[in-house]
């Protein structure tokens, strides 16, 4: 028995003293209203109203019952007015700010057609932690190895000439000792300025026998992305990122780096139904796992999983 429905029907059809007057206010069949209004009285083995041709009067007992009735009814209403607004409480989410405008705001009407409405932060790193941290945001992708994360972005080394073949070692940046002019530098934008990422390329570094300085963190991506555009440097950037700059990209040929991510919540939050919702649009705004073979064949993909080695080097 839906008891909400019941009391709905006999506080309709008792203000407006009609079985026929109320149901329509209700907006169900009169029918429905006297089934309805029936198995109430069934429930509680007395009669609500004493019925006419032309009027539904309350009894004694009806006219006890009612406040109650009317109460449960305003209850059921408030519930669903408070459901529908907490489902369109936006999430505050914490978003990588290397994403491009075109996918943050496919990702935001996406994420609408399932019924989610996002409000996003773009940042790095280290801040989408410390907004998650201190609940300044319901959820935050953050970077992660690859073992932990839900979405991988495969990485690669992408500069403004075409460099040929099929990946970029990094031992090809190394200067002789005849070198003349400044050396190539690979630049690593902050979003990639974690541990996972940056100390296995400067390992690479080092044991190719580039200099110091020819790995740089830039203060930011645009920073990072001009120098390379107006030079022979590279860019440590995912295919997504090099296709929008329209830069040359390489899968490494030394080892295989990749951005991880995974989305956490603030405290108590469940993160599950939006990665079950949004999952696939958010690899899609994160270019993760996308088939990186501009310019060369299928192996970016198999440069996210596995190391390659140079003859000269072994990075480990």
């Amino acid at each position: 028995m839906d008891l909400v429905g019941a009391c709905r029907a006999f506080v309709s059809v008792s203000e407006r003293g009609s079985f026929t007057v109320g149901a329509a206010a209700a907006r169900m069949s009169q029918s429905v209203a006297s089934r309805r209004v029936a198995a109430l009285e069934e429930r509680f083995g007395e009669r609500l109203f004493e019925r006419t041709a032309r009027r539904a009067v309350l009894t004694p007992f009806g006219r006890d019952m009612l406040p109650a009735a009317r109460q449960l009814v305003l209850a059921a209403d408030v519930l669903q007015h408070e459901a529908e607004t907490a489902k369109l409480k936006p999430w505050r989410l914490a978003v990588p700010d290397i994403c491009s405008t075109a996918g943050l705001a496919r990702l935001i009407a996406d994420a609408r057609g399932h019924g989610v409405t996002l409000d996003l932060r773009a940042a790095a790193p280290a801040e989408r932690a410390e907004l998650l941290h201190s609940q300044q945001v319901r959820a935050a992708l953050l970077a992660v190895p690859r073992d932990e994360a839900t979405w991988a972005v495969p990485l690669g080394l992408a500069g403004a000439q075409d460099p040929g073949g099929k990946r970029l070692y990094v031992e090809t940046l190394r200067m002789g000792r005849a070198g003349v002019g400044a050396p190539r530098r690979i630049w690593i934008q902050p979003e990639d300025d974690v541990p996972h990422i940056r100390d296995p390329l400067t390992r690479l570094r080092d044991a190719v026998g580039l200099r110091p300085a020819q790995l740089v963190v830039a203060a930011d991506h645009t920073t990072a992305a001009a120098e390379v555009l107006c030079s022979r440097d590279v860019l440590l950037c995912s295919p997504a990122q090099a296709r929008e700059l329209a830069l040359h990209w390489r899968p490494l040929g030394e080892i295989a780096l990749t951005r991880g991510f995974a989305l956490a919540t603030a405290v108590a939050g469940h993160p599950d139904h939006i990665r079950a919702r949004l999952g696939d649009d958010i690899a899609r705004c994160l270019g993760a796992n996308e088939g990186a073979n501009e310019g060369a064949d299928k192996s970016a993909n198999e440069g996210a999983d596995q190391g390659v080695k140079t003859p000269g080097a072994v990075v480990t």
